[in-house]
């Protein structure tokens, strides 16, 4: 008896009116929250495309996350809600509370509508396709609760289970679209659908039959090796034949280079044919096209593209909007809404205009998307064929344009001191604020991108006297631009040292120079340009370091990096308060004696790099030509950030598409189709031997 009273006095710990005011109030809240995680998945889905903001992420993974959760707790209290309904120990007079239980019912159609989710996400990150076996559990259960439930309340006093039939068939269409969107973004699935039928080769046994035959009749045989001739596949590659249409280029070559995010290999007729397409682009366009195919690739991966873009999937979407309305119209002239709660009609009318305004918007984004100029393209039409005006006018933006900066000496500076840092430190996210504190960003120029489109260009243009393969820029990272600017007293900050090393080394020498080497017209020119673009790559490199060491070769980046900004912060506060950062590289740059290696002074147990790059920047700052200096500097940068997209897995550079896009993704996908990659694996075509008699 005692165990019951105490167990009755803990159950009496949540008052009446909070347990009162859940029953009254638990559901209402949850649809609203449903709701607002729609609307939120709606706006977001496509902004994270193109928008690389933090605060973008943390919304969109929390209603992503909420998503399910909410639906499982809502059909959870509908369950009970119908079970009531059907209950006969209640008063037949209870007719509020009836009709109540009834119009609660119809909502688990639309929470049906909302597991489906918006056409504009269907993964979070690629985890989610992954495990699309268990989101099909998932919406499987809650779908045999939503019929459950569709069972309970029918047939009813009312025509509110008839009417629900449509928003379930509309529900579970988009359940279907999405699982069926998770399972072919899902990396096996991907890869073997671009895998194409296997390739035996010509017949040995066949050809080895047919020697034997031969000599065996006394002919004196010898074999000729005829090689396949080399000729461009126009028709499966269209882009050679819509060289003015942008769009369609972009997306015939999306389908051969996509094969590189799963890490499949290429052959000689796909460098061949891209090459070709490739060599009379600017910059700016062969960049476009890049941009243009990850946007594709974004898609495919992260929505619904390769389910409703097409042209069933239009029919689906028209279909699900005129069925809710026509909901819509039944439930306003078939029912009496006098009959239930005015809170309650007012969220079926929400849910109503949420899931119309969701379809709408899904219609209105497949319009003017890329795929449908791909469509139109395809059937020789162009947007200016489309009725509605701002049909003609798609959305353009489809990544950030922008390259995020971290500075190793502002940080050692502490040139923006965190605020709370006790508390920061308390949860153990001190480490974690600090690097989103000095992030910032800066867009790519069209400077940047001609530099980096020249060099490659240059790079894959033969030689008569340096014959280079395409590869070779794959496996160096800056030793050809010194080489060529006859810079081999620098090489040692290149080939003896780690990759990571090299970031860490090329950064403090290139903002020990930029911040304190001045000539003049130093901003203005060709030096200028060199100036500029070698900071911001040299920036963005250590952020790649420092937030996303996984895009890097493999090594102890990190530890370099704390090392450094360690002994940088160190030196500062001995050295005075010093807040300017010139200042600070002037002091920096009169510490470094040639006599003296700093490796011989600090052992190896210490990674700090900081003396070292102020060696380098000393040995660069002795060069007479400051224009040719950067020049140097700039070339070597290009080539480190080339090293550093080629060295990254095609799984990596899938999971940045979701932030916004990194531009190292763009460098990657360019040197990709200008044949600077090691997976063009197959070099030539079969070897066709046949037999000469004599």
């Amino acid at each position: 008896m005692a165990l019951g009273g105490d167990h009755k006095k803990l159950l009496e710990m949540i008052p009446d009116h909070v347990k009162n005011t859940w029953n009254d109030w638990g559901l209402k809240g949850l649809m609203l929250l449903s709701i607002a995680s729609q609307i939120v998945l709606l706006l977001l889905g496509n902004l994270r495309k193109h928008n690389p903001r933090t605060r973008i992420r943390i919304s969109l993974w929390c209603a992503y996350l909420l998503g399910y959760a909410v639906v499982s707790g809502s059909l959870s209290i509908i369950t009970r809600s119908a079970l009531n309904v059907c209950s006969t120990s209640r008063p037949i007079s209870e007719q509020e509370a009836l009709n109540t239980n009834e119009l609660v019912s119809f909502w688990a159609p639309f929470l049906i509508l909302h597991l489906g989710g918006p056409d504009t996400i269907t993964a979070y990150s690629l985890e989610d396709n992954e495990l699309w076996l268990r989101h099909l559990a998932e919406v499987g259960f809650q779908s045999g609760v939503a019929i459950y439930i569709l069972l309970l309340s029918w047939p009813g006093c009312s025509k509110l289970p008839l009417l629900s039939i449509l928003i379930y068939i509309a529900g579970f269409i988009k359940c279907f679209e999405r699982i069926r969107a998770l399972r072919l973004a899902n990396t096996e699935h991907l890869r073997d659908s671009m895998l194409g039928s296997p390739d035996p080769g010509p017949d040995y046994p066949k050809f080895v039959e047919s020697y034997r035959l031969r000599k065996s009749q006394g002919y004196n045989l010898s074999i000729k090796e005829v090689q396949e001739a080399h000729y461009l596949m126009v028709n499966d590659h269209a882009y050679l034949e819509v060289r003015g249409d942008e769009i369609s280029a972009a997306y015939a070559l999306f389908q051969t280079f996509k094969r590189i995010f799963v890490d499949l290999i290429l052959t000689f007729e796909d460098r061949d044919n891209s090459q070709s397409y490739f060599r009379n682009l600017k910059s700016s366009e062969a960049f476009s096209a890049v941009e243009i195919e990850l946007g594709f690739a974004y898609d495919m991966l992260y929505t619904k593209a390769y389910v409703v873009y097409t042209f069933v999937g239009l029919v689906v979407r028209v279909t699900s909007v005129f069925m809710i309305l026509m909901v819509l119209v039944g439930f306003c002239f078939l029912c009496d809404v006098d009959d239930y709660k005015l809170i309650d009609v007012v969220i079926t009318y929400l849910l109503f205009a949420t899931s119309v305004v969701m379809e709408i918007f899904a219609v209105i984004t497949m319009l003017r998307s890329d795929w449908t100029d791909v469509w139109l393209s395809q059937r020789s039409y162009s947007r200016d064929d489309l009725i509605l005006p701002f049909l003609k006018q798609p959305a353009r933006q489809r990544w950030s344009h922008s390259i995020a900066q971290l500075d190793l000496l502002s940080v050692a500076l502490e040139e923006k001191p965190g605020r709370h840092l006790t508390a920061q430190k308390f949860l153990g996210i001190d480490q974690y604020r600090v690097k989103h504190r000095y992030k910032t960003y800066c867009k790519v120029s069209n400077n940047l991108q001609d530099l980096i489109y020249k060099q490659f260009q240059d790079f894959i243009t033969p030689h008569v006297d340096s014959p280079r393969t395409t590869r070779a820029l794959c496996r160096h990272r800056g030793s050809f631009s010194l080489g060529m600017n006859d810079c081999k007293d620098l090489l040692w900050s290149i080939t003896k040292v780690e990759f990571d090393q090299s970031i860490i080394l090329w950064h403090i020498a290139t903002t020990l120079l930029y911040s304190s080497v001045m000539v003049d017209n130093l901003d203005q020119g060709d030096i200028g340009v060199y100036r500029l673009e070698s900071k911001r790559i040299s920036d963005y490199m250590l952020y790649l370091l420092v937030s996303y060491p996984v895009m890097l070769p493999i090594g102890i980046g990190m530890i370099r990096y704390r090392d450094t900004c360690a002994e940088a912060t160190r030196y500062f506060k001995e050295n005075g308060p010093i807040t300017e950062k010139v200042i600070a590289c002037e002091k920096l740059l009169g510490v470094y004696c040639p006599d003296i290696s700093p490796i011989k002074v600090k052992g190896d147990r210490c990674k700090s790099a900081l003396f070292d790059g102020c060696r380098l920047a000393t040995t660069l700052k002795s060069m007479p030509d400051k224009e040719r200096m950067w020049k140097v500097i700039c070339q070597v940068w290009i080539e480190i950030l080339a090293y550093a997209a080629t060295h990254c897995r095609g799984f990596q550079h899938e999971q940045q598409l979701r932030k916004g896009g990194e531009f190292l993704t763009h460098v990657w996908l360019l040197m990709a189709h200008l044949g600077i990659t090691e997976q063009f694996q197959v070099s030539q075509g079969h070897a066709r031997a046949r037999l000469a008699a004599s």
